[in-house]
């Protein structure tokens, strides 16, 4: 999936069942910093234009549909010893928000890893290494989670408190020591079982 050059913004029509790109690679519009909105900015690495954080705890919030049923996709790199994130059907508000989340951990100090749901499903070997490119999916259907990291799937947890049901997607920036890139980022929307 290459990155588009435009992106879906608030206001915009999105289909259920086709995939919506969520960064335009110029800059951020459509999304919202929870708190430190310095913590956010648009860079070329690696010869893309990707979403970097680092320096600062802060959410970024795709602000243009709310997720229920739905998959959320993006490559990220996270560097040596860095900490990040992608939430799902989560609050908008200051610190760290209510909802799931899909971490991106390859070597920091906390031993759940990329491709965990945090605080519900843990694993503890990451899938990727530190600088390197790899893509988490995230699909999402009532109850039913399932993360896949590389087209592996690392998750596949039903919640039978169906915790969140409804919510937004953000990127998050851990800590001032965590620097982390994300790059072709995509929502779908899916139809109600």
């Amino acid at each position: 999936m290459a990155l588009a050059a435009a992106c879906a913004l608030p206001g915009q029509q999105i289909k259920t069942g086709e995939w919506a790109p969520m960064f335009n690679g110029k800059n951020l519009d459509g999304w919202k910093a929870n708190e430190n909105p310095q913590a956010w900015e648009v860079v070329i690495e690696d010869g893309q234009p990707a979403i970097k954080t680092t320096g600062f705890r802060s959410h970024l919030f795709w602000m243009v549909e709310e997720c229920e049923d739905c998959e959320f996709k993006a490559d990220f790199k996270v560097t040596d010893g860095s900490n990040s994130g992608m939430y799902f059907r989560a609050a908008f508000e200051p610190g760290w928000p209510k909802g799931y989340e899909a971490q991106v951990n390859a070597t920091h100090k906390d031993p759940v890893k990329t491709g965990s749901l945090y605080n519900f499903h843990k694993n503890f070997e990451s899938p990727t290494k530190p600088n390197e490119w790899g893509t988490q999916h995230i699909i999402v259907q009532g109850n039913h989670i399932v993360i896949k990291v590389n087209d592996k799937v690392i998750t596949d947890y039903v919640d039978e408190k169906n915790t969140y049901q409804k919510g937004w997607l953000a990127l998050q920036g851990h800590d001032p020591n965590s620097t982390t890139y994300y790059r072709n980022l995509y929502y779908k929307r899916l139809p109600k079982k």
